[in-house]
């Protein structure tokens, strides 16, 4: 029995980051002689063990044989006389292909340092193309390792993957798994464009993809493109590190952007109901977690309306403030702004332009959350009229808020 450490903890050793999670392959070993050693078994698919003190993975080295499509269409075979390298040989880049024994020797059949050292995401074999998400973890890793690029032989084969209809058959639950994966790297832009060039992003994503090559006005915009500013609103937000649901409805709120009519270009009339749409049908598609739909739905609906904040009279900007639901839902409240924010700084030019208008509604909620909603109950007698007084005051002390900030310093 041999033990080799293997796969991202040898890869981010090498890289001089911190090694999370360790994984480790046993060659040579039976499932019974991993029970009389004292590891538990713990896999579903293939036989793989916890280590009786440590609990890290230790799986046994095996092979795996393309039997359908997409990811799950596999027989595994595990036995003593797998080798090593046939083990190695299944996974996906030559940089998670390294093994390093317990004397500290590696093993690289695949030439994974040479590749780590050129900063280059390489397939390890021609197996690569039958798991279509091993596509989506390219994009993963070009957003995570920002310096790497995707080997011109490893692109034309994610191509072929897809022209071949690969791509088609992943399920739903494991796009959106990679997809949020790539949000929370450091560049997730990397993933949505190469994903792009593949022509991947097409398939998971259209409504993602077709926001590419749609104009906006250059005043507002000076980056122009659709596709781009929403690339640079992610990668705003991730340089800002925010939450996913922040992350998702930074990419999503233009959505409907791509639907524009042709002939009213670039202006885009009634582009964040058209959003508020199809973001629908993408979260239901992929089956988006909630906390991420609910934001990504006001963000896309309300996005818009942000920007005549200070325009607004007080009673308008506590109907505002009612249709974002901020007294019930304050975390949501914030991580609005927090999304508005990176829509305004994802703009060529804009990364540090003010954010008054942001501000503005927050004071205006600050104002309105001094009302003593609770007191004012007990001098009514109905429902009715306890929500008409508690309006009444919250729209007064919103009055006030604007009065003060429209008189002059002294």
């Amino acid at each position: 029995m041999q033990i080799y450490q293997v796969g991202g903890a040898v890869r981010d050793g090498l890289l001089g980051l911190p090694v999370k999670d360790r994984d480790y392959v046993v060659v040579g070993a039976t499932p019974e002689q991993m029970l009389a050693a004292g590891y538990r078994a713990v896999g579903k698919d293939f036989p793989v063990f916890l280590h009786p003190e440590t609990h890290q993975e230790h799986a046994l080295a095996r092979t795996e044989r393309k039997t359908g499509k997409g990811y799950k269409g596999f027989s595994v075979y595990a036995a003593p006389e797998v080798t090593l390298e046939e083990d190695l040989a299944r996974r996906d880049f030559t940089m998670n292909a390294i093994a390093q024994a317990e004397d500290g020797r590696l093993v690289d059949p695949f030439h994974g340092q040479r590749d780590i050292q050129e900063k280059r995401l390489r397939h390890v074999t021609e197996a690569f193309s039958e798991d279509p998400v091993r596509i989506l973890r390219a994009g993963r890793f070009l957003a995570r390792f920002t310096e790497f690029s995707v080997a011109p032989e490893t692109m034309a084969l994610m191509r072929e993957m897809v022209a071949n209809g690969e791509v088609d058959a992943l399920v739903p639950e494991r796009v959106w798994q990679e997809i949020a994966k790539g949000l929370m790297e450091k560049k997730p832009s990397r993933m949505f464009e190469m994903l792009r060039d593949c022509g991947a992003l097409q398939v998971i994503f259209p409504e993602l993809a077709r926001l590419w090559g749609v104009p906006q006005t250059a005043i507002y915009h000076p980056e122009v493109d659709t596709g781009v500013h929403v690339m640079m609103v992610i990668d705003y937000a991730a340089r800002q590190g925010l939450s996913l649901p922040v992350r998702f409805a930074a990419l999503v709120h233009d959505l409907g952007k791509g639907t524009t009519p042709a002939d009213v270009l670039p202006r885009h009339i009634g582009h964040e109901l058209r959003s508020v749409d199809q973001i629908r049908d993408v979260v239901a598609r992929l089956k988006v977690p909630n906390d991420c739909k609910d934001l990504a739905l006001v963000v896309a609906k309300y996005h818009g309306k942000l920007h005549a904040a200070r325009e607004m009279k007080a009673s308008t900007l506590l109907n505002f403030l009612e249709e974002l639901d901020a007294f019930r839902q304050r975390t949501r409240f914030d991580d609005f702004l927090l999304a508005c924010e990176c829509d305004s700084r994802g703009r060529l030019g804009l990364e540090n332009c003010p954010l008054d208008d942001a501000e503005h509604l927050r004071k205006a909620l600050q104002a309105a959350l001094l009302v003593d909603a609770g007191a004012i109950a007990k001098n009514y007698a109905t429902p009715t009229e306890i929500k008409q007084a508690v309006a009444d005051a919250r729209t007064q002390a919103i009055e006030a808020m604007l009065a003060l900030s429209r008189k002059p310093v002294l």
